[in-house]
């Protein structure tokens, strides 16, 4: 026969049993933040947003992701820093070379000539797709998708001076503190001056660089439109971004709830492949329609003819950068 004092505790353990269950079930739930490095509304940021909605949607609420736009989390080298450590759980961002050298394999200046040879090399099953993974993984991070951006160029301040060459040009551009932009201005003709990114514009803007080497039309007018005034479409680099992931935030997610946030991602990537190189395009228009910026045209034989010229004078020494024999195996795959 129960007691009074004995059914009291009978409830008291199920209602206890019922907030364990009740709490263990919130515990999945997982809020996430992503940072990424464009303004607000910029193409990314209406991207990542989808993909935020998709990812809870698919998850059932489970996966919230918060987008953090223009480097609100910090710049990219300390992101990829922090997602490793997993104080922030992901971020879409171009790979930290800082963090390892070995990761400039990506920015190996005219290593695809057009969109077809881009895909082949940077899209999945790409071999600079299966590296920057490997090369992830070793920092506690799994690379969930890579993201094509654009073909990079060359924003001038001023009028262009024998832009289709490789000739001294006497003109100094600013480029990101990575040696693969440094050589790459070198080479073709520019006096390169390593500055920070968030010192970029206003050295552009008081004249102690006429320019800037290391993004590309979209990302010229997103952070450089009121000091473009030529536009050179060199096609110096693909650039290439890549969603990114702590080990950690992963594994503290259930299974199921792992494989909606990677199939999320693979879809999120096959739909900038399909929509990058119109997107681009749109880019450069802009840049002459609402900035009347000059585009300059350059011929497929001045691009082959500049290709060379990097090639011979910049990737022996970034394969001394890198590993001659690592690099040099990863450069025979994207060029078969």
């Amino acid at each position: 026969m129960l007691t009074k004092g004995n059914t009291m505790k009978k409830l008291l353990g199920a209602t206890a049993v019922a907030t364990f269950i009740g709490l263990a079930g919130l515990a999945q739930a997982a809020d996430l933040k992503m940072s990424h490095v464009r303004p607000q509304g910029a193409t990314i940021d209406v991207e990542l947003k989808a993909f935020a909605d998709n990812v809870k949607e698919t998850t059932g609420g489970d996966v919230n992701i918060e987008i953090y736009a223009a480097s609100a989390l910090g710049d990219y080298t300390t992101v990829q820093e922090r997602v490793s450590v997993g104080a922030i759980e992901m971020a879409t961002q171009p790979a930290a070379t800082g963090t390892d050298r070995r990761m400039q394999i990506a920015t190996v200046p005219f290593l695809a000539s057009n969109w077809e040879e881009a895909r082949k090399i940077f899209g999945p099953g790409g071999v600079i797709h299966d590296t920057m993974a490997e090369l992830y993984s070793k920092q506690d991070i799994t690379m969930l998708a890579a993201y094509p951006v654009y073909f990079g160029g060359i924003s001038l301040n001023r009028d262009a001076v024998a832009p289709g060459t490789t000739e001294a040009k006497g003109i100094k551009v600013r480029v990101p503190g990575i040696k693969s932009f440094q050589l790459t201005g070198e080479a073709l003709g520019y006096i390169p001056a390593p500055i920070p990114f968030a010192e970029a514009f206003t050295a552009v803007q008081v004249g102690v660089v006429d320019g800037v080497i290391g993004s590309g039309a979209e990302g010229y007018y997103a952070s450089f439109r009121d000091v473009t005034k030529t536009y050179v479409p060199a096609n110096t680099h693909f650039e290439v971004w890549y969603m990114i992931i702590s080990n950690e935030a992963l594994a503290n997610l259930d299974e199921d709830d792992q494989a909606a946030l990677k199939k999320a991602a693979g879809e999120f990537e096959a739909a900038r492949w399909v929509v990058a190189e119109e997107d681009q395009g749109k880019w450069e228009q802009r840049l002459t329609d609402e900035l009347d910026a000059k585009v300059v045209s350059l011929t497929d034989e001045q691009l082959a003819a500049m290709a060379t010229t990097v090639r011979e004078a910049v990737w022996p020494e970034l394969l001394k950068d890198v590993g001659q024999e690592w690099g040099q195996s990863i450069l025979d795959k994207a060029l078969n």
